[in-house]
């Protein structure tokens, strides 16, 4: 059985406010905790009116309280933003507050068009330095050396573990130097992923953390009782990326009957390259889906995206594909 979890988005909806979306959110993961999964993350976005997890640590303060053994953390972090000193404080302080549940996930990329990046008061070279900066945040996260002068209070000896996240082979590439587990974004650049796994272990090497390596692997995946049930929730999903290509990112959209009236041919081929990896259907379906993926990529867990728009549906989506991944459910 390969291990599952989640990548919850929350997803402000034209029918659920952010609060509302926090705690859709907080549910899911509860829900999930008792499905058998092994972790939920969220990530960071920014200037995003139909996203809420921005402070992507508060957020995951929200789901920790709300659930009492997954794993929670961030998938991830787009280090480039911030001091790897404040990160530390945050994780940290999370780990103290949730002792070996906190996960750190650290990205590259901004997560941000430029003129919000210019506003997080961060430089565009910041992401040069990103390996310098992982670095020095797993440094802090480590216990104080003797007459240390800088301590990251109260972050110093939790040693939270780190993940690096990634479209591309530079991910990959330092994950294996740094003998850290590696998460690929195979849900919305799926074009890399197999060349980057195979670098990422063929690189690796054992470090404290982890002593061989540990690859995860995202996909989009939307379960329902039918395969016509699924297609259908799944245009949700569709429209959000062929929004992103109309410079049009807004809430999230209940589904429609036809997509195709919707994107244009371009629109459509563009959406499609990206969601190239996604596995939408019934129970059976599904099942075929995942065991295919796993067998083509060797992956050691899949983390889901299940962007359904209706939260009860999301939580019948979640709920078919613990099954159809043969989860021992906890409650």
């Amino acid at each position: 059985m390969t291990p599952l979890s989640i990548l919850e988005l929350v997803r402000v909806t034209q029918e659920t406010d952010a609060r509302g979306a926090l705690n859709n959110a907080r549910d899911l993961a509860a829900h999930a905790e008792k499905l058998g999964y092994g972790r939920v993350w969220v990530a960071e976005h920014h200037n995003m009116a139909g996203i809420a997890s921005a402070a992507t640590s508060v957020v995951l303060a929200h789901l920790a309280e709300g659930t009492k053994t997954i794993r929670v953390g961030a998938g991830g972090i787009m280090l480039p933003n911030h001091a790897p000193f404040v990160i530390a404080e945050q994780f940290g302080t999370l780990a103290r507050l949730f002792p070996g549940r906190i996960d750190l996930g650290l990205g590259r990329a901004p997560g941000t068009d430029q003129l919000t990046l210019h506003a997080l008061r961060r430089p565009p070279e910041a992401a040069d330095t990103f390996p310098q900066d992982v670095m020095e945040l797993q440094a802090f996260l480590a216990p104080a050396a003797p007459n240390q002068r800088i301590q990251a209070v109260p972050a110093a000896g939790t040693e939270v573990p780190l993940w690096i996240l990634g479209s591309s082979h530079f991910g990959a590439m330092l994950a294996g130097e740094l003998g850290l587990p590696y998460a690929f974004a195979s849900h919305f650049a799926p074009d890399h992923l197999i060349s980057a796994l195979e670098i990422y272990r063929s690189r690796f090497k054992p470090s404290e953390q982890l002593d061989r390596p540990y690859a995860m692997v995202g996909v989009n995946i939307v379960a329902a009782e039918s395969d016509d049930k699924a297609r259908r929730l799944a245009t949700t999903q569709q429209m959000s990326f062929t929004n992103i290509f109309r410079g049009a990112r807004g809430l999230s959209q209940p589904p429609i009957d036809d997509i195709e009236s919707y994107w244009t041919p371009m629109e459509k081929a563009q959406a499609m390259r990206m969601l190239a990896r996604s596995i939408i259907g019934s129970l059976d379906t599904v099942r075929k889906g995942m065991g295919a993926l796993v067998e083509e990529t060797g992956a050691d867990e899949l983390i889901v995206v299940s962007d359904v728009y209706e939260h009860s549906e999301r939580l019948r989506s979640i709920e078919l594909i613990a099954e159809a991944g043969g989860l021992p459910r906890t409650g």
